[in-house]
């Protein structure tokens, strides 16, 4: 009485709602799994851009510090600070971008700045616009071409500046140098003061026509703006050139300014980013730069600038994006750090749902295969048994047969089975009755047999 109580108290705790241990075996891999492809998404998720840019720009009241402050009033509007840093011009912007001690991730690049130099550190982020060399004179008699200005004072921009740098391949090319006239390391508005006052012959200023110091010169008395007649010529000597015209009047129709076409010869301006920077941020510098750039203007169309495109540099990967396919979807109807954040979330859940399919689909059925696993095995040794019985049942006494069936028997009660398994497990005790049955039977045929021939 007291075996048969233990014995039903024993099956009691091998039933539950869920086998643990077979639980553990098949959750605790897929879990593993799941963290794993958690660990691998992070490897190529950003981190939540910061909450400013540094952006070099250059000398104050010129082009780049216009465009600055524009820029400047787009990213504040998407809750992001730019942080503006004067410099002589766009030769240091490229020399900050390239020291990796300096924190300046953006500026404002003049193209043919970065010939034999090693920039694969950073990206194109497209072309702004043209930028116009302009090279204002006094002189009693009308001067187009460079070669004209030997022996005078002229201001070639300071050192750092895209300016100067072009400036002084121009005159090598027209035969102009040191020796033979003054170079002058003036530029911008200095630049411009000093022609105005007497104290220089001839400048070289690099911007768009509203910049401050072009502007001046355009409405100085007694300061002509050159007609480059070798305009062609040098786009052919230095690539990074394009030909304009400035059309008659197109400063200004009243005072007639100016009073006939001017050819003109300009340089690129690319917004250069370090492959550092957030690509976040470059998409929101990239919208303020459709917004500034994208107007008309005397020597651009609507919309045709900003456009993709690196002289110099290569083209960062989240530009080319943009330009192909414009504003990301969801910061077209969210705030930017909504849609960023989304973005990264859904980075983080596509490993997840990838995972969770296969390990929803194959995690049950692996779970079912175990629990039915060790009911089988116990059919397995049931089966042999019957048929050992059945071909040679005086192998054993009936004792030793009935002892090897409850065996199996004891073992079957103890194997962990959930509730939702149990009809396995009194289907196996049917079939143990049955070959109970059959072991009685073919002893006692046995025994009969033995008796007979004995007799």
């Amino acid at each position: 009485m007291l075996n048969k109580l233990r014995d039903l108290k024993l099956r009691q705790l091998k039933l539950r709602d869920i086998s643990l241990r077979d639980l553990l075996v098949v959750v605790l891999p897929a879990l593993l799994l799941l963290i794993g492809g958690f660990w691998l998404a992070a490897q190529f998720i950003q981190p939540a851009p910061p909450g400013y840019v540094y952006i070099s720009s250059g000398m104050p009241g010129d082009s780049y510090e216009v465009y600055v402050e524009r820029y400047r009033q787009v990213l504040a509007r998407n809750g992001i600070e730019l942080r503006e840093r004067n410099s002589a011009g766009a030769a240091e912007n490229l020399s900050r971008l390239l020291d990796e001690n300096d924190d300046t991730e953006v500026a404002f690049v003049q193209s043919g700045l970065a010939d034999g130099v090693d920039v694969s550190t950073l990206y194109s982020l497209g072309h702004l616009g043209y930028e116009p060399l302009w090279v204002f004179y006094r002189a009693d008699h009308e001067l187009d071409r460079l070669t004209q200005l030997k022996g005078k004072r002229i201001a070639i921009g300071i050192e750092g500046s895209g300016t100067r740098k072009l400036a002084l391949q121009l005159l090598e090319a027209s035969g102009l140098n040191a020796r033979n006239a003054k170079l002058l390391s003036l530029g911008g508005l200095s630049a411009a003061e000093a022609l105005r006052a007497h104290q220089a012959d001839a400048v070289f200023l690099v911007g768009v026509e509203r910049s401050a110091a072009v502007w001046t010169l355009l409405y100085a008395e007694g300061v002509h703006l050159m007609n480059l007649s070798y305009a062609e010529a040098y786009t052919r000597l230095f690539p990074q050139l394009a030909r304009l015209t400035l059309p008659r009047g197109a400063i200004d129709m009243e005072r007639n300014l100016p009073v006939r076409n001017v050819a003109l010869v300009a340089p690129m301006t690319t917004l250069v980013a370090h492959e550092s920077t957030h690509p976040a941020l470059i998409e929101l510098l990239l919208q303020a730069a459709q917004e500034v750039h994208g107007e008309a203007g005397i020597f651009q169309r609507p919309g045709e600038f900003p456009h993709a495109g690196g002289i110099d540099f290569r083209m960062s990967p989240d530009a080319e994006r943009f330009y192909k396919s414009g504003k990301p979807f969801l910061q077209r109807y969210l705030p930017f750090w909504a849609a960023n954040l989304i973005d990264r979330t859904v980075v983080m859940l596509v490993p997840v749902f990838a995972l969770l399919f296969p390990i929803l689909r194959f995690g049950p059925p692996l779970y079912t295969w175990r629990i039915r696993s060790r009911v089988y095995r116990r059919y397995g040794e049931l089966k042999f048994l019957e048929a050992e019985v059945e071909e040679n049942p005086q192998r054993y006494s009936q004792a030793e047969w009935l002892e090897k069936l409850d065996r199996i028997e004891q073992s079957a009660h103890q194997i962990p089975t959930p509730l939702a398994f149990t009809d396995m497990l009194y289907t196996l005790r049917v079939h143990l009755g049955l070959v109970r049955a059959t072991i009685l039977r073919r002893t006692a045929e046995a025994a009969a047999e033995k008796e007979a021939t004995a007799t």
